[in-house]
């Protein structure tokens, strides 16, 4: 039995996320589909990171195990050609037959994408539209709220029935991607609740939107009112609140899926 390591790119768009589902198209199906195509041979390939329905990487972890000894560059070659055009296997290699790509995961690194002005058709699939009026220091001060060890319960997916949901995020920064006119927030931790980070993304630009005076600066906001956000109430003190309540159902919004990006995964073993 030969045990092998993916790194895969993919675009998220067109599945139902990382995880076979029944009767629904998702990118571990895809794969496991092109590789029976063409070896005609059945695997299971495992992912580090069940990423949902939309959302993008380009740096997934995985593993397979086939009966199959196959030189790792022609096993690249012949599952790619095979694989549709919005996935691709960017590396692949013969690992110990210990290796399991849950296990000893130091950091993952995430980016989300989220526009100020209306995106080209060519990237508008790769990030959020966001068209109100935001104050980038609020926004800013409420990214740095979740940096830390907090219980994240009240920022997952409803239907995440974990009972352990303290989290440890270990950075987040802000920057300006020009080439894509578009803002990159990186969030750094070793592991995530489902659907955390978009609503921390979410969380945030309310406080922020809901934050800018209708005198600051409109970024693409085609002249819709400050105001309009501001009846929610979304301050930065009210998301202690909601952190402490430990309720996930409450009115700060989860981002879209579209925005999210696995980047990267790194493993104890390697800082690479």
């Amino acid at each position: 039995m030969n045990t092998y390591k993916l790194v895969i790119a993919y675009d998220g768009t067109n599945y139902f996320g990382w995880q076979e589902l029944p009767e629904k198209p998702s990118v571990a199906t895809a794969l496991n589909k092109a590789f029976a195509k063409v070896f005609k041979s059945e695997i299971k390939v495992l992912g580090a990171s069940r990423t949902d329905a939309g959302v993008h990487a380009l740096g997934q972890v995985a593993r397979i195990k086939t009966d199959l000894d196959i030189a790792p560059d022609k096993l690249k070659w012949a599952w790619n050609n095979a694989l549709p055009a919005d996935i691709t296997i960017r590396s692949l290699e013969v690992v110990d037959d210990s290796f399991n790509p849950f296990c000893n995961v130091e950091q993952k690194i995430y980016h989300y994408h989220f526009f100020t002005e209306r995106p080209l058709p060519f990237t508008q699939r790769y990030g959020y539209f966001y068209p109100y009026k935001i104050d980038f220091d609020i926004l800013k001060k409420a990214l740095q709220f979740f940096v830390g060890t907090h219980d994240f319960c009240a920022f997952k997916s409803s239907e995440d029935m974990r009972e352990n949901t303290v989290r440890t995020i270990e950075s987040i920064a802000l920057d300006y991607v020009p080439r894509y006119k578009a803002y990159r927030i990186t969030v750094k931790g070793q592991k995530f609740l489902r659907h955390m980070i978009r609503r921390i993304v979410g969380a945030s630009l309310a406080v922020a939107s809901s934050s800018a005076p209708s005198s600051a600066k409109s970024f693409g906001g085609h002249g819709k009112a400050t105001a309009d956000r501001s009846k929610n109430g979304h301050t930065l003190e009210s998301l202690q609140k909601i952190m402490d309540s430990c309720n996930p159902r409450h009115t700060l919004p989860n981002a879209p899926a579209q925005g999210l990006m696995l980047y990267k995964i790194i493993y104890k073993e390697s800082k690479t």
